[in-house]
């Protein structure tokens, strides 16, 4: 007498096909999930203390990021523009704007405005803004197309890879020292090569690898 129908036979090809299935979605899963937006954030724009637009500033004004970055070329960070800054223009140009509200709030109170990270790196990553401005590292390079965003986003994930295949080969993130904070700037024929540039920038490779350089 048989113990098991032949229906059994199907019950158990089906067991092994949706075994097999999940075990490739999960390890689908375990590859796709850590690097989808969710997860890294990418074109995340968090909400600020005022809708700031780079594309109307920047590309549309011709505003220099260093004017409200005002470290950027001396300092670890590139500072966040203070009150003073945003009213050194708001104060003649849209004075009472809704939208400027914290503005005038802040100055009247003399209170900082909280300006919301939109790139995080974890306490033992350090990085330095201003030796990658004076090796020639376009804005554009990290920020992605900052000048056409009208809300700030995350443009790269910012992952150790990511980084390490900058460090390995630099040369086609170079520019020149002048075209560093132009958001639109493209290499044209007459730009110096990336290897050009390193020479001129004494960037050398052997060491930008090291653990040390980023992890102190």
């Amino acid at each position: 007498m048989a113990i098991f129908t032949p229906r059994a036979n199907l019950f158990m090809n089906a067991a092994l096909i949706g075994a097999v299935l999940l075990g490739a979605c999960l390890l689908l899963a375990i590859r796709v999930v850590p690097v989808i937006g969710y997860n890294t954030q990418e074109r995340f724009a968090p909400e600020q203390p005022i809708p700031f637009s780079h594309k109307h500033h920047v590309s549309g004004l011709g505003l220099d990021c260093r004017y409200c970055h005002t470290k950027v070329e001396t300092s670890s960070s590139a500072g966040m523009p203070s009150t003073a800054i945003c009213m050194t223009c708001h104060s003649q140009v849209w004075r009472n704007a809704a939208m400027l509200a914290p503005d005038r709030q802040s100055l009247a109170e003399n209170i900082p405005l909280r300006w919301n990270r939109v790139y995080t790196l974890p306490d033992y990553v350090f990085f330095d803004h201003s030796i990658h401005i004076a090796k020639g590292v376009g804005c554009t390079e990290c920020h992605g197309p900052i000048g056409d965003m009208d809300l700030t986003w995350k443009a790269r994930t910012l992952y150790m890879s990511w980084c390490l295949s900058c460090h390995r080969d630099p040369a086609p993130h170079l520019r020149p020292r002048d075209q560093v904070t132009t958001p639109d700037w493209r290499r044209t024929p007459s730009t110096p090569s990336g290897e050009a540039l390193m020479a001129d920038y004494h960037v050398h490779t052997e060491n930008l690898s090291d653990c040390g350089v980023c992890h102190r």
